[in-house]
């Protein structure tokens, strides 16, 4: 009989993560404040070269999401940058001009490439814009983004479209794009008991210079105020201009990510 669990591929589609899933991401309170009790371990971090970094909202979410990552990564000398167009009411087709105006403002005024973390919807915004301007972006790293695999096995599907009046299913060449190779360092951050997206659809194509890093039980809503994850972008991001090495899973948080054997191909 095949294996339909949540998150296992059955004989069709891929499934959105179930009722018990989505209402325990109310946890997602505890990981905020966990990270604030943390947050003289997190600054302990690596720290970069200070550039220019630009945190991209998820679905219904504003720069207010992003607030505690921006602080963060200021906090560790980076130039953290709202992407300022309010509310993300989704649509990546109408979205793209604008994302890219904000990357190419932050681009000209430091004269530096860009890195982008995106959080959920964010984070298909941030590999677009990779596809988009390769020579004004340095580094990728998604939280939760359901950018491969079947996009509509999420609990926010209906949503999406009903408000963005786009159809998730649209685009499909340009979709097939964003779960491909990107010309940058990319990473995809994901936990396998996120609520919202199932994780299969997180799972980006391992190569030289990408990879997956799950965080264990971790929540949606709570993925990007996460210890765990925050030092694992502040990780990624301190790597040098084109340079990329595996994520050490070995540092204060190592019992919160799971080996990179498990990061099965979708």
């Amino acid at each position: 009989m095949p294996d339909t669990r949540d998150g296992a591929p059955g004989p069709g589609r891929l499934r959105p993560p179930s009722l018990g899933l989505l209402l325990a991401e109310a946890r997602g309170l505890f990981e905020f404040n966990a990270s604030v009790l943390l947050s003289p371990l997190l600054l302990r971090a690596p720290r970069g070269d200070g550039h220019p970094v630009l945190a991209l909202p998820g679905f219904l979410a504003s720069d207010l999401s992003m607030a505690p990552m921006r602080r963060y990564l200021g906090e560790l000398g980076y130039e953290a940058h709202a992407w300022r167009m309010g509310r993300n009411l989704g649509g990546l087709a109408q979205m793209r001009e604008a994302v890219r105006t904000r990357l190419a403002e932050i681009h000209a005024a430091s004269g530096r490439k860009v890195s982008l973390v995106g959080w959920s919807l964010g984070g298909v915004y941030a590999r677009d814009l990779a596809l988009q301007a390769p020579d004004m972006v340095r580094n990728v790293i998604t939280l939760g983004s359901p950018f491969a695999n079947d996009v509509r096995a999420t609990n926010a599907t209906a949503l999406y479209e009903a408000l963005s009046g786009e159809n998730v299913e649209d685009f499909a060449e340009l979709r097939e794009a964003i779960a491909g190779d990107l010309e940058v360092p990319a990473t995809s951050i994901y936990s396998r008991t996120d609520g919202v997206v199932n994780w299969r659809t997180c799972l980006l194509r391992s190569n030289a210079r990408a990879e997956n890093i799950e965080v264990y039980f971790a929540s949606h809503i709570g993925l990007g105020v996460n210890a765990a994850a925050l030092w694992a972008v502040a990780d990624r991001l301190a790597q040098p201009e084109g340079e990329f090495w595996p994520f050490d899973r070995a540092g204060p948080f190592a019992i919160a990510y799971a080996p990179p054997e498990r990061a099965v191909s979708a």
